[in-house]
């Protein structure tokens, strides 16, 4: 039986794309948005698209999902064209996916396998490929693929305590669950370990943002943007899949921890939702979420609901959510000039809504830091005077606090911050005769 992985030793692959349409079913992306999807999918993985259709989809088939006139269209087109591969923009069964290899005797990848494939040539982190080779086995074990070139089929004993042994789907089994059981484990340790770090990071007073939004909207770009990192921005489906974490200075000098995650997509595989929980948790732990739209894409609000319903099985953003989700309108340097107006426009009447943005140039990530700030600015203003050499405590109030104003006086630096209470109950505690009064709010 073939493998579901596509060779990465092999030459460049010809491959034809297709999407069934089964309609819009309560999805509002067009088909043929679906179909371009389909396509940057496919080309992630270095194919070379020769053909991309659609194909109507009525009623679905429980043999091959597609009809039988259409099954042997594709085949001729297949055939003609000398194709190496079929990429479906469906989830197909074992059965279907067996069925359409041998009618159009070529290699034919699903959606899931597809976007499986992809995490696994670009995870880079231990918990990265632990997470994908689970997600990557729980959907191979119902194929019973036999990826290790090892096994042999067993045999049974000796003379009178010989049987026939086990089967080879037996062996396949037996093993694929022993990996999943150490996989698991694994994973397990390495979730303690995140979690570890978690808490550590919550002992100190840094807010926790976390961007979040639609594959290729832009995240990767606006985290380098934001905090001055070189992570890997491409134009490219999945180009960002193990979450980074660097430093970002808010206004004031208040510091916070941004974290850039994996983007989001329509239909993502249970199995990666539930593999790839771990690394979501950063977002679930987050006090604040950015999430990130390509405001300049014609499906922009397909692709928040996508976004809104993974953070709603998240818990994030719902009314008993306690992170504050900022939506960030990026890629307006794409936009005409009226439409740029309108939204500069609209984010003004809206205060409180959503922040216009153009990671690219820079335009607006001013005003989305400011608004940062004020939402982790949750204690009260105080007012502290602290002696001139006292370098120490300035430093620490800039680190855990945000300092609002400053004044030069005789004697003393006095200075207007805002810490939560945990802060200023540990700065009293440090200078007790500093802080002279609460300011009024």
């Amino acid at each position: 039986m073939k493998s579901n992985s596509l060779d990465r030793t092999a030459p460049v692959q010809t491959a034809l794309v297709l999407h069934p349409d089964r309609g819009r079913q309560g999805n509002l992306r067009h088909v043929q948005a679906r179909l371009a999807e389909a396509v940057g999918l496919a080309e992630a993985l270095d194919l070379k698209i020769d053909q991309a259709i659609v194909a109507p989809l009525r009623a679905a088939t429980p043999a091959t999902l597609l009809g039988a006139g259409k099954v042997a269209e594709i085949g001729r087109i297949v055939e003609e064209h000398e194709l190496d591969v079929v990429v479906v923009d469906d989830a197909l069964s074992p059965v279907q996916q067996r069925n359409l290899e041998r009618a159009w005797k070529a290699k034919v990848i699903d959606r899931t396998g597809l976007i499986l494939e992809i995490f696994a040539r670009r995870a880079r982190t231990r918990e990265g490929k632990l997470q994908v080779e689970l997600a990557r086995l729980e959907y191979e074990r119902s194929r019973l693929v036999r990826t290790w070139t090892h096994l042999e089929r067993q045999r049974g004993g000796f003379g009178t305590m010989g049987g026939p042994g086990e089967t080879q789907i037996e062996t396949d089994r037996r093993l694929l669950d022993l990996k999943l059981k150490s996989l698991k484990r694994e994973l397990v340790e390495v979730r303690r370990t995140r979690t570890l770090a978690r808490q550590a990071r919550k002992r100190t007073p840094f807010p926790a943002v976390a961007l979040v939004g639609y594959t290729n909207a832009g995240k990767s770009t606006l985290f380098n943007r934001l905090t001055d990192a070189k992570v890997e921005a491409r134009d490219m489906l999945f180009a960002t899949l193990d979450p980074t974490l660097r430093r970002l200075k808010l206004p004031g000098g208040r510091p916070a921890i941004l974290s850039d995650t994996v983007g989001f997509i329509s239909d993502l595989p249970h199995e990666l939702v539930e593999a790839f929980r771990a690394t979501l948790e950063e977002v679930k732990e987050a006090d604040i979420v950015l999430h990130v739209r390509d405001i300049a894409s014609p499906e922009t609000e397909a692709e928040a609901g996508d976004v809104r319903t993974v953070l709603a099985e998240l818990g994030v953003g719902g009314e008993d959510s306690v992170q504050r989700v900022i939506e960030v309108w990026n890629k307006i340097d794409l936009l005409p000039d009226e439409a740029r107006a309108f939204l500069r426009e609209r984010e003004t009447r809206e205060r409180g809504g959503a922040v216009a943005v153009s990671a690219v140039t820079g335009e607006g990530c001013d005003r989305l830091l400011a608004r940062v700030a004020s939402l982790v600015d949750e204690g009260p203003l105080v007012t502290i005077s602290l002696d001139p050499g006292d370098g120490e405590g300035l430093a620490w109030l800039y680190r855990h606090g945000r300092v609002l104003d400053r004044e030069e006086g005789e004697g003393a630096v006095v200075l207007h911050a805002r810490l939560d209470l945990a802060a200023l109950n540990r700065f009293e505690r440090l200078r007790p005769l500093a802080v002279a009064a609460s300011a009024a709010e």
